[in-house]
């Protein structure tokens, strides 16, 4: 049974990563070090708190000039841009593929004002006024969120600190992947939030599920609900945080090698879970790990591909009639998402189809679709790919010099 719940863990987990980031410790918890790992590529960078109106502490990281220039800037200074994070990653995925790829880098020494978020639950994130994560049963409530949470909640929070410290009334916009998604989702629930964002592009941003690409991991979304329900039932509500105590041991790994007839007859639920497993071992195998989540936001994804939808956490008929006045939760509208976006997509993306996409684009009443270059372009080298560079990264700082008051001393991109 505890192997069967290890697997059954790892399938809501779709990112196994491994970890090898600098930690010290805290009076409450430990600590990665932002300063220093961005001072080793040549960059000045400042850590900002916030607290959420439900209790979270969140970290925001803050590069304010180019590589190797030191000093305060003025406020409106600069155009500030607020880049976020996908599923299991935190700010380290823009700076992890260092100064001439990072997202991060690029855009400061573009001369842009460059904030960081990092969502409830991840690396300095994982913390609460009230709640320990690592408590038994603080921990339950802690990880009891989606990404609508981190929609309503934490990027409100993160953004309006930024325009006010920032003395701006917009800002730039840039998510990748569930990035994308809380900001549609954010922005169809709050609309007025639509008129803080001068300008969005959306990596491989997450919204429809209609024609989700990839065949196994769609069978294995039908037993959603069943699988969060037995991960949170054995307490199982954070993935690869600093514990990391979400591990398929080779004892386990040993007994699911084939997917074969047998066990699909005996177990067709560890069927789906180890073919799952397999599928996203691939996507996710060249990147480190950056960042734990909760078990919940790969559940409601998981629901939305199984009910091909864009839509609100699905609780069950009774709860959802109370809390949203049908059996059924509504469709996030993003007509509502008024706000000036390029959603950027490549055919390659095991996660998100272009059919998705396009009808986002169509749905949505001020934004254009472009396809990345390359067709083996994936969900991940929008982050990490040396030719992310070339084929995504200099097109976004060349429309936001375009959207944005001129930069007074570093258009240049090295």
């Amino acid at each position: 049974m505890l192997g069967i719940v290890t697997i059954v863990t790892v399938l809501v987990c779709v990112q196994g990563l491994t970890s090898d980031v600098e930690w010290t410790d805290t009076q409450n918890s430990a600590r990665y070090n932002a300063e220093l790992r961005i001072a080793i590529d040549g960059y000045q960078s400042e850590s900002h708190t916030v607290i959420t109106s439900d209790g979270y502490i969140l970290e925001m990281n803050r590069i304010p000039n180019p590589r190797f220039q030191i000093g305060p800037i003025r406020p409106r200074n600069k155009p500030v841009v607020f880049l976020m994070h996908g599923l299991q990653s935190a700010f380290t995925s823009f700076i992890a593929a260092g100064p001439r790829i990072s997202l991060a880098y690029i855009l400061a020494d573009a001369g842009y004002d460059v904030w960081m978020g990092n969502a409830r639950g991840v690396v300095n994130s994982r913390r609460h006024v009230w709640l320990n994560p690592d408590h038994e049963e603080d921990r339950l409530k802690f990880f009891d969120f989606t990404f609508e949470d981190i929609a309503t909640k934490d990027l409100p929070t993160m953004i309006d600190y930024v325009l006010r410290t920032t003395q701006q009334r917009q800002l730039n916009y840039i998510g990748h992947s569930q990035g994308g998604t809380s900001f549609l989702v954010l922005n169809s629930l709050m609309p007025a939030y639509n008129k803080k964002f001068l300008s969005v592009h959306l990596l491989a941003g997450v919204g429809y599920q209609n024609y989700f690409p990839n065949n196994a991991l769609s069978i294995a979304a039908t037993s959603t609900d069943l699988i969060y329900a037995i991960a949170v039932n054995a307490g199982s509500v954070e993935l690869l945080g600093p514990n990391n105590d979400v591990i398929i041991d080779v004892e386990v790994a040993g007994e699911l090698k084939l997917c074969n007839s047998e066990l699909e007859q005996s177990s067709p639920l560890l069927c789906k879970i180890k073919s799952a497993y397999s599928i996203m071992r691939g996507i996710f195998a060249p990147l480190e790990s950056l960042a734990g989540a909760s078990i919940k936001q790969y559940a409601h994804f998981g629901q939305n591909i199984r009910d091909k939808a864009f839509r609100r956490w699905n609780y069950n008929p009774l709860k959802n009639l109370w809390l949203y006045g049908s059996v059924t939760p509504p469709d996030y509208d993003i007509s509502l998402v008024t706000a000036d976006i390029t959603m950027h997509y490549t055919v390659g993306d095991t996660l998100l189809h272009e059919n998705d996409v396009l009808n986002m684009v169509k749905a949505l009443p001020n934004a254009r679709a472009r396809r990345v270059a390359r067709d083996s372009f994936s969900h991940f080298d929008f982050v990490i790919s040396a030719d992310s560079r070339d084929l995504v990264t200099n097109y976004i700082v060349k429309r936001m010099n375009e959207t944005n008051k001129p930069i007074s001393d570093s258009n240049d991109i090295i």
